[in-house]
C-alpha cells in the first residue's frame, strides 16, 4: 500500500507547482492509488490541512528556522509544512511520526542535504513549550492572518464590509473540510430511495431541512467512484447552489438561460426540476467546459438542456427566456475552505470583476420575457461584488423590480440586507459562502 503522507506531498508538489485547483488534484491522485478508506481519509486531511493553514505553517517555519523563507526549496518547505502540520493541528499523531517520516519523504526525493535541516527544525518545534506563538493583538489584521492562515486584505476586506466580530466568524469556519452535499435527481429516483442506495455503498447519508431533493453525505473517498454516482442519481452540489436553483423557482414549460454554466451544476438542478417539460440553454466560454456537461448530463439522464459556446459579454443574442440565472465569475472569496488555495492568490480579481459582473447581468437582462425572473450569483463574500452589482443594476433599470426571496427552513440571514438579497455565510448556515439576488421583468 502506499504511504499516505507520501500521496499527500506529491499532490501539494502538484498544486504548488502548477496552480492547480486542490480538489482535481486529490481526487486524481486517490482514485489512482491504493490507499484503504482510513489512510484515504487521513491523506486528505493532512493535504488540504497544510493548503488551508499555510500561512500560518510558514509563519511557524520563520520563527524557527536560522535560513529565510524564500532561501528553502520548495520541496523541502512543503515537507516542513506537513511534518509542523502534522506536530501543530493533528491530536493523533505522535511528533516522532510526524519528524521521521519527514526525513523519509527528504531521502526518497534524494534531498539529502534538507533531511538533516528537516530534521533539526522539525524537532525544536517539538521540544518549543510554545509550537504556534501568534503575533500581539494589538495589529489585530495580523493576528487573525497569522492565527487563522488568511491574507490580511482579505481579512481587511471583511472587516470593512461585515465587522470585525463577523470577519473573525467566518474565518473561524474555514478550518476543516466542507461538508458535501448532492442533489437527488428526482427524474430517476426519490430522496429516501438514493438514500438507502448510498446507505448500502456504505455512505452515511442525511436529509437536509431546508430543501427535500438534497442530502447531506459524509464520504471520505472518491464519490464519483460510487454506483449511485455512475447511474445518475445525484450530483455534488453544495446547498447554497440549490438554494440558489429553488430562488430562480422554474416552472415546468419554462426556457431557462444559464449564461456561465459550466460545470453544470445548477444547469442540471433546474433542468431536474423542469421534470423534463421545459428547456434549459448553457452557456459558457470554454468548449472543453461544454463537453464535461453535456457527458454529465448523459450520466444524469437529461435531455432537456441545450449546450452553447457563447461569451456572456458579447453582442450575441440569446433565446428569449422566461428565467435567467447569472451565476458570474467571481473572486471566490466564499469557497475558501472548499478550495484553500484560493487565498494565496496575488489577485482574486476583487478589484476589477464587479464591471465584468455588471455588464455580463445587463447584457443577459435584455433577453428576459415581460414578467419574467432574473438571479444574479456569486460564490463570493464581497459587498462590491454582491450587492454593489445588483443595486447598481436596479438603479439603471426601472423595468425590473427587487423579487423579495422566502427563505427556506432552517436558513437564516447572517447581515442587513434587501429582501430581495441573501448571503449565504458559511458560520451561520453550513453552506459556501454565496450570494442571491433576486428581480422581476416588469
Amino acid at each position: 500500500m502506499q504511504n499516505p503522507r507520501y500521496l499527500a506531498f506529491k499532490a501539494l508538489c502538484k498544486v504548488e507547482s502548477e496552480n492547480s485547483y486542490s480538489n482535481l488534484t486529490l481526487d486524481s491522485f486517490l482514485k489512482n492509488s491504493d490507499l484503504d478508506p482510513r489512510n484515504s481519509a487521513f491523506a486528505s486531511m493532512l493535504f488540504y490541512g497544510v493548503l488551508e493553514k499555510k500561512l500560518s505553517l510558514d509563519y511557524i517555519i520563520r520563527t524557527f528556522s536560522s535560513v529565510r523563507l524564500k532561501k528553502i526549496e520548495t520541496k523541502t518547505l512543503i515537507i516542513l509544512r506537513m511534518g509542523i502540520y502534522q506536530m501543530v493541528f493533528m491530536d493523533k499523531v505522535p511528533d516522532s511520526a510526524a519528524v521521521n517520516e519527514a526525513v523519509k519523504i527528504c531521502k526518497k526525493e534524494k534531498l539529502y542535504h534538507s533531511s538533516g535541516f528537516v530534521n533539526g527544525l522539525l524537532r525544536s518545534v517539538s521540544r518549543s513549550e510554545e509550537r504556534f506563538p501568534l503575533p500581539d493583538k494589538s495589529d489585530m489584521k495580523k493576528y487573525l492572518s497569522v492565527k487563522y492562515s488568511c491574507p490580511e486584505d482579505i481579512v481587511s476586506l471583511w472587516i470593512s464590509d461585515y465587522s470585525a466580530e463577523t470577519a473573525e466568524k467566518i474565518l473561524e469556519s474555514l478550518s476543516g473540510r466542507p461538508p458535501i452535499y448532492a442533489k437527488v435527481n428526482t427524474l430517476k429516483i426519490s430522496r429516501e430511495q438514493l438514500m438507502e442506495k448510498l446507505e448500502n455503498e456504505g455512505v452515511s447519508a442525511e436529509s437536509v431541512e431546508c430543501l427535500d431533493t438534497a442530502v447531506k453525505l459524509k464520504y471520505s473517498g472518491s464519490v464519483s467512484e460510487l454506483k449511485a454516482f455512475k447511474e445518475g442519481f445525484l450530483h455534488i452540489q453544495d446547498l447554497s447552489s440549490q438554494i440558489c436553483c429553488e430562488m430562480l423557482s422554474p416552472q415546468k414549460g419554462d426556457v431557462i438561460s444559464d449564461v456561465c454554466s459550466a460545470p453544470g451544476g445548477k444547469a442540471f438542478n433546474i433542468a431536474e426540476r423542469l421534470g423534463g417539460v421545459g428547456k434549459v440553454n448553457c452557456y459558457d466560454i470554454h468548449e472543453h467546459k461544454l463537453k464535461l456537461i453535456k457527458s454529465s448530463a448523459r450520466r444524469l439522464g437529461i435531455d432537456n438542456i441545450e449546450v452553447g459556446k457563447r461569451d456572456a459579454l458579447s453582442d450575441e443574442s440569446l433565446e428569449m427566456s422566461d428565467r435567467i440565472l447569472c451565476d458570474v465569475p467571481c473572486s471566490g472569496l466564499g469557497i475558501l475552505r472548499r478550495k484553500p488555495e484560493i487565498r494565496y492568490k496575488t489577485d482574486t480579481g476583487a478589484d476589477s470583476l464587479p464591471d465584468i459582473q455588471y455588464r455580463i447581468l445587463e447584457n443577459s437582462a435584455k433577453y428576459l420575457k415581460s414578467g419574467g425572473i432574473l438571479v444574479y450569483s456569486t460564490c463570493t463574500l464581497h459587498r462590491a461584488e454582491n450587492g454593489g452589482v445588483a443595486d447598481k443594476f436596479l438603479d439603471n433599470h426601472p423595468e425590473f423590480e427587487p423579487y423579495p426571496i422566502v427563505l427556506p427552513p432552517g436558513i437564516s440571514r447572517t447581515i442587513d440586507e434587501p429582501e430581495n438579497q441573501l448571503t449565504l455565510f458559511p458560520q451561520t448556515n453550513n453552506t459556501d459562502g454565496f450570494f442571491i439576488s433576486v428581480m422581476k421583468k416588469r
